[in-house]
């Protein structure tokens, strides 16, 4: 028997293929489903099932398109109620492949179909769990309040979750090893560990949801407090995840085109169209295309897109660095951006060879920065678990997600010096506060840390 976890940085999220005697059950697929195939073509072994934890709000499944690829039916737990075909399994059923099993366990909470899989070996004794957004390493999955359930507020949610993981995951085996669906830096969670597999014996320890430390009002206090309002795409991807989506190849062939220069400014003109710059933020500082956004392939790019840009349905024109055209948009995709119309032929080199007018960022090095007089504004656009633990003096305070919400907070004329930890998210900010009128913004090179090292 053989368990793969397959690990995705940008999304913080975790799928699983396990093989046992030439049978394979694959849980949670990305959307790019080629790898699981190719991997059990390698083995000689046949996918027998693709289980499937909840509806992700986070990223979109590649669940339906591995299940007709290989004909694996899709499995859910119960309360799962897909727009396709699917086994909607009850708790405690069992799934058989190669010489182990999986049995579901039904764990609502997180969602009301949120269910685990318990991994039985060849001697039918307990090896490990896969837990989806029900448990994960230090923390557990906050209620899904993007699926809206009537008449279920967040508390009912995470009283239910308490159950669920009181009756349900407590009790098994402390030997088995927990692989979650996530790890630090998912919106799923609040405080999870950067550790992406453990034994639920540590986590009965480490864990305060496992520990018994906490009743059942305490738990549902914890757990809903301090709740940010869930990313505007978070819906969406629900709604695709449950109802059904394009298959990525064909996303692929519609969006992996090559345009001129003329025809991506007949392109711009288009209602619901935006540009988006992939490349580095040195590169999107030096030169780019007036009121295009900023989200670097070279951090979270993923999650930021759908924080940013909210609306999937959006056609989006890119920018990228040669070669990185179709890492662009697999990765849009992953978070259910399929409207990608194509990329800028040649790049920003093409707009500027046609004479066409660029913008460029403002920066300022730490150092500097740390000399400034006069009158000017900070924006840190750091989370507030950052911001709590350390901070500029008079610096305003407006975590990325919600820069929307604080736009009238400066003056159009101010001057504006904007940083977060290291850079990444600052340029992001920086694109959105020039999109809507703000031209005298700086970036501060290497963000917080860099100031920290010239104030030492």
């Amino acid at each position: 028997m053989k368990v793969e976890q397959i690990y995705t940085d940008c999304l913080s999220q975790a799928s699983y293929y396990v093989e046992s005697d030439g049978e394979v059950v694959v849980i949670d697929p990305l959307r790019e489903v080629d790898y699981y195939i190719q991997k059990a073509k390698n083995s000689g072994s046949k996918i027998k099932f693709v289980l499937q934890t909840h509806f992700h709000a986070d990223f979109i499944s590649g669940h339906i398109t591995l299940s007709k690829l290989t004909d694996a039916p899709i499995v859910y737990g119960p309360n799962a109620d897909p727009s396709y075909d699917v086994i909607i399994a009850n708790d405690n059923d069992v799934f058989k492949f190669g010489k182990v099993y999986m049995k579901l366990i039904h764990t609502p909470g997180h969602t009301l179909e949120s269910s685990c899989f318990l991994l039985f070996d060849e001697n039918n004794k307990q090896h490990s769990i896969f837990t989806g957004d029900t448990l994960f390493l230090g923390d557990v999955g906050i209620p899904d309040v993007a699926q809206r359930y009537e008449g279920l507020t967040k508390e009912k949610l995470a009283a239910t979750l308490f159950d669920s993981i009181n009756n349900k995951i407590r009790v098994l085996d402390s030997n088995i090893t927990v692989y979650p669906g996530h790890g630090a830096g998912s919106a799923c969670g609040k405080k999870m560990m950067k550790e992406t597999v453990d034994t639920l014996s540590n986590q009965k320890i480490v864990n305060y949801a496992l520990n018994g430390s906490l009743n059942k009002n305490q738990f549902v206090n914890e757990l809903t407090s301090n709740l940010p309002e869930p990313p505007a795409y978070f819906p969406q991807n629900v709604l695709m995840n449950k109802n059904g989506y394009k298959d990525l190849s064909d996303i692929l062939k519609e969006s992996n085109k090559a345009l001129t220069v003329d025809e991506f400014k007949i392109q711009m003109l288009k209602k619901n169209t935006i540009v988006l710059d992939t490349r580095s933020t040195i590169d999107f500082s030096n030169a780019h295309i007036p009121g295009s956004y900023f989200i670097g392939l070279n951090g979270n790019f993923a999650p930021w897109v759908g924080e940013i840009l909210k609306d999937v349905k959006k056609n989006i024109l890119l920018v990228v660095e040669n070669g990185k055209e179709l890492e662009s948009i697999i990765r849009l995709s992953r978070v259910g951006f399929d409207n990608c119309i194509g990329y800028l032929k040649n790049g920003i080199y093409s707009w500027v060879q046609k004479g066409n007018i660029i913008d460029k960022i403002d920066n300022i090095s730490p150092k500097d920065f740390t000399l400034l007089k006069g009158d000017f504004k900070t924006l840190d656009v750091r989370k507030k678990s950052e911001t709590s633990v350390s901070s500029l003096n008079n610096s305003k305070k407006i975590p990325l997600s919600e820069i929307y919400l604080n736009l009238d907070f400066f003056n159009k004329k101010d001057k504006i010096y904007v940083h977060c930890a290291g850079g990444y998210r600052s340029m992001i900010a920086i694109s959105i506060l020039k999109r809507n009128g703000f031209n005298n913004v700086i970036d501060i090179n290497k963000g917080y840390k860099g100031i920290q090292q010239c104030l030492v």
